[in-house]
């Protein structure tokens, strides 16, 4: 008599987005929030009964909202919660977490550098709603579990997986608004793919991730307020010196590619320094390292190495959480 060995075990947890939603018709492709159905993780499991092929699937509810209202109060419940998960599950493989893509990129660099357990995490996304004709919903979902179950994807940190590639959470940025590979890896492009026969991967991370970090949220309330100022021409400071204003203890600088402000804003941003705000230099051009120049070292910048605006703003929150030295906020730009 053969055996059959047993499905490996992975939780799904669902926090809504567009592969919770439900439009009023399946060609409603971008407007389908308007029809205000969005579905929890158990419905979203219902939906998707090829899941029960490739593992058991342990639906957790968590919230079903759009991504842009996930914030540091959900990073920080969806830590507790994967450590829950992990610590009721002992035998858990991996885990899941279903998410609207317009913020999935900080949610899963935020938890790839805090989240403590040793399972893969991995985030998944959709372009096109679960009611959607060929929707991405489903196959992306699928794959998501594949890959949290796959024993290649442990020690890799958080990954990301939607059109059937599989992303480092540091690294992987939504590039289009509508097309279903909008998530990219601009200076090295995937991990590996989640393909019919098998979870192929090709390189791995370098960068430290978390369960080996040195963050710890769990006794957090909020994380310090770090703000982004944009570059563009004709900018004077305004924005830079409402951040000081509004308590910012860091400002990100999303400057002119290779990394520089403009005339206006760089006057604010240095006297932002001088007063004791963390100015970090950036670029706006999505890919590519910043270098500190002659008048961001006289000015006290500090660099971001290569990552774009919003993930640094995440790495800066945390790091200020540990230290407000530059030369320890140097070294955690260097490390994570």
């Amino acid at each position: 008599m053969t055996h059959t060995p047993a499905l490996p075990k992975v939780a799904f947890i669902g926090t809504g987005g567009t592969i919770a939603s439900i439009g009023a018709t399946p060609l409603e492709l971008q407007d389908y929030g308007a029809n205000g159905v969005m579905l929890q993780a158990d419905e979203i499991v219902a939906r998707v009964p090829e899941l029960a092929m490739v593992a058991q699937v342990i639906p957790v509810r968590f919230a079903a909202v759009p991504s842009p209202n996930i914030y540091f109060p959900e990073w920080k419940a969806l830590v507790l919660l994967c450590e829950k998960l992990v610590s009721e599950h002992p035998d858990l493989a991996g885990i899941v977490i279903g998410h609207g893509t317009a913020s999935l990129e900080e949610t899963a660099y935020f938890l790839g550098l805090t989240v403590k357990v040793n399972v893969p995490v991995v985030i998944v996304g959709s372009q096109r709603p679960m009611s959607a004709l060929s929707t991405d919903a489903g196959m992306n979902l699928l794959n998501a579990v594949r890959v949290a179950a796959a024993p290649a994807s442990r020690g890799l940190g958080v990954l990301t997986l939607l059109n059937d590639e599989i992303h480092a959470a540091r690294d992987v940025t939504k590039t289009s608004t509508l097309r279903l590979q909008t998530f990219r890896t601009p200076d090295f492009g995937a991990l590996g793919h989640a393909d019919g026969d098998a979870i192929a991967y090709y390189r791995k991370p370098v960068r430290k991730v978390a369960p080996d970090s040195e963050f710890d949220v769990r006794g957090l309330d909020a994380l310090p307020r770090v703000d982004i100022a944009y570059a563009y021409t004709g900018a004077d400071g305004t924005a830079v010196r409402a951040f000081e204003a509004a308590g910012a203890k860091g400002i990100i600088s999303a400057g002119f590619a290779p990394g520089s402000a403009g005339p206006g804003d760089m006057v604010a941003l240095e006297a932002a320094a001088k007063n004791g705000v963390i100015v970090m230099q950036c670029t706006r051009a999505g890919s590519g390292r910043t270098f500190k120049g002659k008048r961001l070292r006289e000015a006290g910048f500090l660099m971001t190495d290569n990552l774009n605006p919003q993930k640094a703003r995440v790495l800066l929150a945390l790091a200020l959480t540990v230290t407000c030295d530059p030369a320890e906020i140097e070294r955690i730009f260097l490390t994570y």
